[in-house]
């Protein structure tokens, strides 16, 4: 219930929103979400590391952070490797083991900043005793759902997309091989027969890098929680998924009744054309 009352207008005097967002673009689009559940007189506390790229203290909004292990150049180094080995051009498969490697070691940096949050004491009881009503949070590293998870409270994903077609995945939504093609193929739902072995082959490797993607992460949490959790136990149990993108530029698929399309937003507002 807390989750409809916070994200429509005009129904509640207003409730108290923890949110674990996602450094970079990701944080460029959530900000504007935030700004605005702000000025609709819901409490608002955005929770960030204290080394971050674009996530800075502000009046919008109350910011509470926490320490991190690692500097401004170990994350900037770890990015700059990522995008890299997206700009070359390497046939297939070589292209995918090479983004495969650069995002098991972008996924881990991130993956630190989680435990460095659950090892800061001080962080957790301010959280504990704040008394939030839900989280909204970027999924793509867990770290908020499993926030939410800990504390028992209801949570939202903002997000654009996750490796492995996990987004479609977790909620159960159908995902034919033959017409939508896997990431880091490059394909389009047009696909020749030879792109379709392709793309079940793909899906079938998806298992295996998936889960080396988050396998430090599911670990560190299921001792956080205290029990055994798959990836999709965290991902299953999102109230409502927003998706940040136009679902007529999608691939066609049937979609859960709590995935909601909210294309449009999308990093930084953009200036108005000169006269």
């Amino acid at each position: 219930g807390w989750i409809f009352i916070l994200l429509l207008p005009g129904l509640s005097d207003g409730g108290k929103l923890l949110v674990v967002p996602m450094d970079g673009s990701h944080w460029l689009s959530m900000r504007q979400v935030v700004e605005k559940l702000t000025e609709r007189g819901h409490k608002v506390v955005v929770l960030i590391p204290e080394v971050s790229w674009q996530m800075k203290t502000t009046q919008a909004y109350m910011v509470k952070i926490h320490p991190v292990s690692y500097t401004l150049e170990e994350l900037d180094n770890a990015f700059h490797e990522y995008v890299a080995t997206h700009l070359k051009d390497l046939p297939f498969p070589l292209n995918v083991l090479a983004l495969y490697n650069n995002s098991v070691h972008v996924f881990h940096t991130f993956f630190v900043q989680c435990k460095n949050l659950f090892n800061s004491k001080e962080t957790l009881q301010y959280l504990n005793q704040s008394g939030f009503d839900a989280v909204l949070t970027d999924p793509i590293f867990m770290c908020g759902a499993t926030l939410a998870n800990y504390f028992s409270l209801p949570f939202v994903f903002f997000m654009r997309g996750f490796p492995c077609n996990l987004h479609y995945e977790a909620p159960q939504c159908p995902s034919p091989l033959s017409y939508t093609p896997r990431l880091f193929t490059f394909n389009s739902d047009r696909m020749t027969f030879f792109q379709r072995v392709e793309n079940a082959l793909v899906a079938l490797l998806e298992l295996v890098y998936c889960n080396s993607f988050y396998e430090d992460m599911i670990k560190f949490s299921s001792e956080v929680l205290q029990r055994d959790v798959s990836l999709l136990d965290l991902l299953n149990s999102a109230s409502i998924w927003l998706l940040r993108f136009d679902f007529v530029f999608e691939y066609v698929r049937p979609v859960m009744p709590n995935m909601v399309f909210i294309g449009g937003i999308n990093c930084a507002q953009r200036k108005p054309l000169c006269k």
